[in-house]
């Protein structure tokens, strides 16, 4: 297997963020993403831990979108030392120059904020994984490439940008290595995607690396006006409430969806006048990279959609806490898993509030805030607060940018014949086998591997891939939900779990008991450590 290119895989396998992996090939290393990992807390110190390869030693990087679950640790990569320039689309280009910086303000306000809560007094203090001068350094890197256009990235090496369809300036990548030839899907966009044409590569690959986010569910099929319809009736039903709708949102394409269908049933007269506030600077920003770019994306029709006179785009923090004290509503505040940013802040005042509504639109990883919520827990934890949901909690898969099931079995099938092998990364366990007994069924894919993190594996031509290297076997315990999650939910229902027993002496003791068992458990483990 001499001179084979190979691959390894440093995120988005078994889990769906942390994006990145890393191609050698004749002495030369190129990455595909470098993404932030996402999710619980034990998964994000993924972050904080060394590169498993020396950044000094990477030619370049090739970035498939800019979402930050893919270009996320650029910053960091670019401080320890990479040097060489990041190819993406122009409208990634665009994009980054809103995306890293804001990313490098939010860690280092994050960090900010975790040293002065209380309950970390004692601790050491929490240091930024990267600044927003990094993130500046980071952008200064990235270098345009048009889609269908080959770049040389090295003797032996060389790639074009196809068409993904899942947001603005999103691309699979075709790479060339050594007489190889492989494709990298990104993120796979669906039928009926605003903005955007449906996804296009070629056909006739040795080994193709797909993502399986939604490869283990249906969605219906809806056209652009029927999405449009179900939005409609969540507005109508929230608001006759009498209470917010909050939406959480990612900055990036699902909050230009919404603006969009908002402004479109505005303007057909079937909302009335509905009040949105777009409570996130980086999600406004994105939006006018979205009208700089409007010549290249489908769906506007005439007039600044944007622009809409029911939007209001909320700047500044204390603009953000006056929302707190109105009711009827539409608030699209990101993140949108509810992981860092203002939703969190608005999710504290209205998840408690009966006439308020919570309306998810987008993919909730395990171990995150939002996939609690959307999973049905009656009381959540957020920014050391105990929170009690009594707010509506809603969904509508529609809005997704990534394919179903379905979508992504068709795009697999188009790429036929692969000679070698099917690499399935970026989706969650059941997701990536689900798709995998299905394209194992239609017999047309010989070889299909489903990838690790650490893993490496020989890339021959026509053959399968050949793993080199297992995983990191540790680091399963960090994808999903982790120790942090169980204590939330066990915090938030202690106290209502103590009042049910019957009298304050019987409370007391239940606490001793518990503290004993703790007591317990840490010496079992301190006398099993020197036995061995």
């Amino acid at each position: 297997m001499a001179g084979h290119p190979e691959i390894l895989f440093h995120g988005a396998a078994g889990t769906v963020t942390g994006s990145c992996m890393e191609l050698r090939h004749g002495g030369q290393t190129i990455l595909i993403d470098c993404g932030l990992f996402q999710g619980s807390r034990t998964l994000e110190v993924l972050n904080r831990e060394p590169f498993a390869f020396d950044a000094r030693k990477i030619a370049a990087v090739l970035l498939t979108h800019a979402h930050i679950d893919h270009s996320g640790l650029l910053p960091k990569l670019v401080a320890e030392g990479f040097s060489g320039p990041i190819w993406c689309t122009p409208a990634t280009r665009d994009l980054l120059y809103h995306m890293l910086p804001d990313a490098g303000r939010i860690q280092e306000s994050e960090a900010l904020r975790r040293n002065r809560r209380k309950d970390r007094a004692d601790e050491h203090p929490v240091e930024p994984i990267y600044t927003e001068a990094d993130a500046l350094a980071a952008h200064a890197q990235a270098r345009i490439v048009d889609l269908k256009h080959w770049i040389e990235l090295g003797e032996g090496i060389r790639a074009r940008f196809w068409n993904a369809g899942h947001i603005l300036g999103s691309a699979s990548i075709e790479v060339e290595a050594g007489g190889v030839r492989m494709l990298f899907s990104g993120d796979i966009g669906p039928e009926y995607k605003a903005f955007h044409p449906d996804p296009e590569a070629p056909a006739g690959f040795d080994h193709v690396v797909c993502e399986s986010t939604y490869g283990d569910r249906i969605r219906e099929e809806l056209t652009i006006e029927q999405r449009r319809k179900l939005l409609e009736a969540e507005i109508v039903g929230a608001l006759a409430r009498g209470g917010n709708l909050v939406i959480p949102v990612f900055a990036l394409e699902r909050t230009q969806e919404l603006l969009l269908d908002i402004a479109s049933l505005s303007n057909a007269g079937r909302l009335p006048n509905p009040q949105v506030f777009i409570d996130s600077p980086l999600a406004s920003r994105a939006t006018k990279v979205f009208a700089q770019h409007a010549s290249e994306l489908e769906d506007l029709g005439s007039g600044k959609i944007f622009e809409h006179p029911s939007f209001h785009y909320v700047a500044s923090p204390d603009e953000s806490m006056r929302l707190n004290s109105i009711s009827g509503a539409i608030i699209l505040a990101a993140s949108g898993m509810c992981e860092a940013g203002r939703i969190r802040h608005h999710l504290l005042h209205n998840l408690c509030r009966r006439e308020s509504t919570v309306l998810f639109v987008g993919f909730q990883a395990a171990g995150t805030l939002g996939r609690t919520i959307r999973d049905g827990a009656s009381r959540v934890r957020i920014s050391g607060h105990d929170v009690a949901v009594r707010a509506q909690i809603r969904a509508i898969e529609s809005y997704s940018a990534h394919g179903d099931q379905t979508d992504l079995r068709n795009w697999i099938a188009a790429r036929d014949p692969i000679a070698g092998s099917l690499f399935l990364d970026h989706g969650e366990t059941e997701s990536t086998e689900a798709l995998r007994r299905l394209v194992q069924a239609n017999g047309k894919v010989g070889t299909i591997i489903v990838p690790q993190i650490g893993e490496r594996y020989a890339l021959p031509p026509g053959a399968p891939g050949q793993r080199l290297a297992t995983g990191r076997p540790e680091l399963h315990e960090a994808i999903g939900e982790d120790w942090q999650n169980d204590y939330a939910a066990f915090a938030t229902s202690l106290k209502r779990e103590l009042h049910a027993i019957e009298s304050a002496k019987a409370r007391r003791e239940a606490l001793k008991r518990m503290r004993e068992v703790l007591r317990g458990f840490q010496d079992h483990r301190a006398k099993a450590k020197r036995r061995h």
